[in-house]
């Protein structure tokens, strides 16, 4: 790194001199003044204009002329010289040295002039050394989406990339990694379920008639896949047909156990339709449950070790406000709220993620 800086330097220096060089010589010349041969150049595409017929005589008497007139005023005017300043060279040449040397030393003051590079294979590679629950949600992501190209034609790797991808606030690049994985496996109905609510996130929670698509494969594949048929309800309680759709969701009330965490959460999207003050949602499955508390827990451990990290820090508040644990986020809304105290724009992401909807 310090021999880029000292090659950096010497090259600038080097431009500035050739610049100065060819300044320099430029005002040992006398300017010569090109309006004479400008004029005479028009004097002659008048005569050939007339010599081919496409002006008269008195056209051409009076371009010619007007032509000649400029010429001699052209060719009476003194020719003057230019110079420049020798001290204005001296000043600049001085200035180029002296910024190199400044961002030189600016480097070994506040730089690692020590620190080797740290290209992202490198970094891939580690990563896929760890613990996958010590990795943050992007991390985590880069390493599957390393191993869906090792494995191509693995619906569970693009399955598990998409559920990073979301957990990375990346709902586009999860459709992508559901979309491979229902082409590599048409006929599993979670993959479905899957594909439709990632297209759900990326829509912003509008059921798109996309969406809607997946999630009516899922149920034909699978007449018991809950969240594809919450989705589909939830679709025909916002087109309009509240009552149908509310009835679909009570038929789908009766057939959870109580015991079921989806239950509450199908209940409460139930009264909210009917107008009693509720929000819910339903419940992911476990596996997806522990894998991105599992992800929540590696992003806070990298920030005890690595604090100087604002959009993280962001990301671990919404994580906890998500999923409801107002301990863990009050915590790490305090701490990162003292370590960026002076930046308001930050300050702002914070209090908005702490005021994320938990999940029910």
């Amino acid at each position: 790194m310090i021999a880029f800086w000292a090659v950096a330097g010497v090259l600038a220096a080097a431009a500035a001199g050739l610049v100065l060089l060819r300044a320099a010589r430029a005002a040992r010349d006398e300017a010569v003044d090109p309006t004479p041969d400008v004029y005479r150049r028009q004097l002659a595409e008048i005569d050939e204009l007339a010599d081919r017929g496409l002006i008269g005589d008195s056209e051409r008497r009076s371009a010619h002329a007007e032509a000649a007139r400029r010429l001699l005023v052209a060719a009476d005017a003194p020719l003057a010289a230019w110079r420049t300043g020798g001290d204005g060279r001296r000043a600049t040449l001085a200035a180029v040295a002296a910024a190199s040397a400044g961002a030189l030393v600016l480097y070994f003051a506040v730089g690692q002039p020590g620190l080797g590079d740290q290209p992202f294979a490198a970094r891939l590679a580690g990563w896929r050394d760890a613990d996958p629950s010590s990795l943050a949600p992007p991390e985590l992501a880069a390493v599957l989406s390393k191993l869906t190209r090792e494995r191509p034609n693995d619906p569970q790797a693009f399955q598990y990339l998409a559920i990073a991808e979301g957990a990375s606030d990346n709902p586009a690049g999860a459709v992508r990694a559901m979309r491979q994985a229902v082409r590599l496996a048409p006929d599993r109905a979670d993959l479905w379920e899957l594909l439709g609510e990632s297209l759900v996130a990326e829509s912003g929670g509008e059921v798109t008639s996309e969406a809607k698509r997946a999630f009516g494969e899922a149920v034909r594949r699978d007449p018991q896949a809950v969240a594809a048929r919450f989705h589909l309800a939830r679709a025909e309680v916002l087109g309009g047909d509240r009552a149908a759709g509310i009835a679909a969701w009570r038929a789908l009330l009766t057939e959870l156990p109580a015991d079921d965490p989806r239950h509450q959460a199908l209940a409460g999207a139930i009264a909210e339709a009917e107008g009693r003050p509720a929000a819910a949602r339903p419940a992911l499955p476990e596996d997806q449950q522990a894998m991105i508390q599992g992800m929540v827990q590696g992003l806070a451990q990298r920030l005890q070790s690595n604090p100087d990290d604002p959009e993280g820090w962001v990301r671990l508040v919404r994580a906890y406000a998500v999923m409801g644990d107002a301990a863990k986020r009050d915590a790490a809304l305090a701490e990162a709220k003292s370590r960026y105290a002076g930046k308001p724009e930050t300050l702002a992401q914070l209090e908005a993620a702490a005021r994320a909807e938990p999940m029910r």
